[in-house]
């Protein structure tokens, strides 16, 4: 299926020299008579690289045929990684490169989705929050409130994020996965 540059918002998937990239940014210029130029900022879903595009008037892209199943984190071995499909107990292999940063939000046994490309796992995306327990967190010196004071905290997962003053080891925290930002503390 083809999409028009006009169907390039933002999320948007589709197929360039048979990568498929996720549009960040869009934006329109409407010519004159002359029709429309859109400029797009895209990222590959095979290798993250950000670039930035332009198309004009009645160019034509391919839909890229992305496909996302949900999956259950099983464990790593410090070079791979072990998903599992719970409805088909299928299992899928996913290299340490491809994971990336995302390790840091991930226990083994969380749900998140693997988006897969031609059958190839190539994406994972996680949850937009995700709950994480602080490990180690250093006691703030009594006094020192006048104003928003953080600290850095550990978490299980061997990250480290700054969080409020108040938050304390065995703490459970939501964490932002986008930023790596904390968010609220979690009542267990």
């Amino acid at each position: 299926m083809a999409l028009s540059i006009t169907d390039l918002k933002k999320g948007t998937l589709f197929q360039l020299e048979g990568v498929p990239y996720r549009v960040v940014e869009y934006n329109q210029k409407v010519m004159g008579r002359g029709g429309s130029i859109v400029n797009v900022r895209i990222k590959s879903l095979l290798d993250g690289k950000v670039l930035e595009k332009t198309y004009k008037g009645n160019e034509q892209l391919d839909t890229a045929d992305v496909t996302t199943q949900n999956v259950q984190y099983l464990y790593n071995d410090g070079t791979t990684f072990y998903f599992m499909n719970g409805d088909t107990f299928e299992q899928f292999e996913v290299p340490a490169d491809l994971v990336g940063d995302s390790v840091g939000y991930m226990k083994e046994g969380d749900l998140l989705q693997l988006q897969f490309f031609n059958d190839r796992p190539i994406n994972i995306e996680l949850p937009k929050n995700v709950p994480l327990k602080v490990t180690y967190a250093e006691d703030v010196v009594k006094g020192d409130t006048a104003n928003a004071v953080t600290k850095d905290a550990q978490l299980e997962t061997g990250i480290t994020i700054r969080v409020p003053a108040f938050v304390k080891t065995g703490d459970v925290i939501s964490v932002d996965t986008s930023s790596g930002t904390y968010r609220e503390r979690v009542k267990v």
